[in-house]
């Protein structure tokens, strides 16, 4: 197996959760869809915007008279938290993670923290010890606030993280902060086009770390 980042000098990794650790696209389109009949939107063209962004500001950029998008995201956020069914981890994700030492890695979602915790939970994926949601930080994904906060709070520089990510908005937070970036597919219905290397999934991916805190990553 071959490293995926030789020249470079990785210290921790920093996962999107949504469709990158996990897939829970079944599960938010459902409670996405439902809302979006109740709001007279065109169903198949709203749904590929919702993915990697926070529900607040999905909601926000749509403009609706009337709609509150903080309590409309809240109510979204609670329908969520209670349809976990169909949440699924990405293949090799769990055994992935398990060979990193709990201060090298972190999750860092768009997600609130109640339901980024309820679908690690249904996906059996381990609550990380640093999880930084949507509550963490003023600028969500695509802005890379979550990413430098993560680096800061794992006392690793920015540059000497691995971000992992699979959407638009997320590998362009990750490009934004410095960081390396993986492109996770698992869950694309189309060719990734991306500059950044990408894996289907981690099933045929290592790691290690050194005794100088240096993680590698081999496919």
């Amino acid at each position: 197996m071959s490293p995926l980042f030789p020249d470079r000098r990785i210290e921790a990794l920093l996962f999107d959760m949504d469709g990158t650790v996990l897939s829970s696209i079944k599960s938010a389109e459902r409670i996405w869809a439902a809302w979006a009949e109740r709001h007279g939107l065109d169903v198949a063209a709203f749904l590929p915007t919702i993915h990697g962004i926070q529900s607040v500001e999905t909601i926000r950029r749509l403009g609706l008279p009337g709609v509150d998008p903080v309590a409309e995201a809240a109510a979204i956020t609670d329908a969520e938290i209670e349809d976990v069914d169909g949440i699924d981890p990405i293949a090799g994700a769990g055994a992935f993670i398990a060979a990193l030492p709990p201060a090298r890695w972190a999750i860092v979602t768009s997600a609130p923290r109640r339901l980024a915790q309820a679908r690690l939970a249904a996906a059996g994926i381990p609550l990380p010890r640093l999880l930084i949601a949507a509550e963490d930080v003023t600028r969500s994904k695509p802005a890379p606030d979550g990413f430098l906060l993560a680096a800061e709070r794992l006392g690793v520089g920015i540059g000497n993280c691995l971000v992992l990510e699979d959407s638009p908005a997320g590998i362009a937070a990750g490009e934004a902060s410095g960081a390396a970036v993986l492109v996770i597919t698992a869950t694309h219905t189309h060719p990734a086009a991306t500059i950044h290397t990408s894996v289907t999934d981690y099933t045929g991916l290592s790691v290690t770390v050194a005794t100088d805190g240096s993680v590698t990553v081999r496919a």
